[in-house]
């Protein structure tokens, strides 16, 4: 499967599927409190991560890292969840939208959101503030394990975002959840289709196995 189909695979299935399959493989893929500038934003694609750290004894970049991001890929960005120091804004914005990548999840805050806006590039993170991070952080380290929200990723893992949030999943577990959110969401068609038919909803749901399609599988 192509990057392209398989992200637009993810975008249609949607966070709260995806959610409730990566329950079922028992995966901690959920990042809590990460949400897009606009609700109506949503990406998915494999991270491309940076680690960032307070300004020290020496000076750094912010931002100079997207030139090595590749197009569809999603940038990652843990700043330990800072509320006081913005790690992305309007030139950053400007050139991940020119270059085609997929969007940006930040465990911090992002700034100039109305670039976002106006460019219908997706922004997740935990708030906006005017406040540069100039000077008060700077990039530690690309492609390494990073933690957004709780959530470990690795570089290459895929993340989908919409109205409800972040997910994180394990790039060799993203065929495994895709599969499952997609019949999550076939399951819950086929209830209200039964429901517009005048099934009871507890004998629709009971049907059709809805109470297991969130269970932790059990593994021999």
């Amino acid at each position: 499967m192509s990057t392209t189909d398989r992200a637009k695979r993810l975008m249609e299935a949607g966070t709260t599927a995806i959610s409730d399959a990566l329950d079922r493989l028992g995966i901690d893929g959920q990042a809590l409190d990460i949400m897009p500038v606009v609700r109506s934003m949503k990406f998915a694609g494999p991270a491309f991560t940076i680690r960032m750290l307070p300004v020290g004894t020496t000076q750094g970049s912010v931002g100079d890292y997207i030139d090595d991001v590749e197009p569809g890929q999603v940038v990652v960005i843990d700043n330990d969840g800072r509320m006081d120091a913005t790690v992305w804004g309007d030139i950053l914005t400007w050139v991940a939208s020119e270059r085609g990548i997929a969007g940006t999840v930040i465990d911090g805050v992002c700034r100039d959101s109305d670039r976002c806006v106006e460019l219908k590039y997706p922004v997740f993170a935990r708030g906006n503030t005017m406040r540069t991070g100039k000077d008060r952080v700077t990039a530690d380290a690309y492609n390494v394990s990073v933690q957004i929200a709780e959530v470990r990723v690795e570089p290459g893992d895929w993340l989908a975002g919409d109205a409800d949030g972040v997910v994180s999943i394990p790039a060799d577990k993203v065929d495994d959840v895709l599969r499952l959110a997609e019949e999550i969401e076939e399951a819950e068609s086929a209830i209200r289709a039964k429901v517009k038919d005048g099934m009871r909803l507890d004998q629709a749901r009971e049907k059709l196995g809805y109470h297991s399609l969130q269970t932790k599988q059990e593994t021999n």
